[in-house]
């Protein structure tokens, strides 16, 4: 058997018994399900904080607009506030890419003990992540979003200094 880095099998095959084989599929759809669920409240977390900003973004934007954000402590502190949350926002970002890739590398060392392995045969037709042209990571692009928040609260952190 081969080596174990992951210290995935707790039981050898032959002291488990006859159910093992079974067993061991059964855990591996419940965690290709898991690590699916991972992805599906990652992209809920994504969709809530792009609706927070871009209430936030309108919001301000009104708030300039009518001049009742003033250049004043309050309402630089206001855009400070909405900027930590872009940097939150990143951050849970970096967290589930963390995770997700954990997942998988749980689900390509179950798939050594399985007949076929459909997930690490994808990551191989995609080069392993290492060529671009052959995949480019959503979490690029996933990265680039709160910045781009982050730099629309700026430029109103600039337009409401220049008022």
């Amino acid at each position: 058997m081969a080596a174990d880095p992951l210290q995935l099998l707790r039981q050898p095959k032959a002291d488990y018994g006859t159910e093992y084989d079974k067993h061991l599929f059964e855990q591996y759809k419940l965690y290709v399900e898991m690590a699916d669920r991972i992805s599906s409240r990652r992209m809920l977390a994504n969709s809530f904080f792009v609706g927070v900003h871009t209430a936030l973004i309108t919001a301000l934007t009104v708030l300039l607009k009518e001049k009742v954000l003033l250049p004043t402590p309050d309402g630089l502190a206001l855009l400070a506030a909405v900027l930590l949350l872009c940097f939150i926002w990143w951050w849970v970002i970096k967290s589930y890419r963390q995770l997700n890739s954990a997942k998988f590398k749980v689900v390509h060392a179950l798939e050594q003990l399985l007949p076929a392995a459909p997930y690490d045969a994808e990551w191989n037709a995609l080069g392993r992540g290492e060529n671009p042209r052959l995949y480019l990571p959503l979490t690029h692009a996933e990265n680039a979003v709160p910045l781009c928040f982050g730099l629309l609260y700026v430029l109103l952190a600039v337009t409401l200094h220049l008022k």
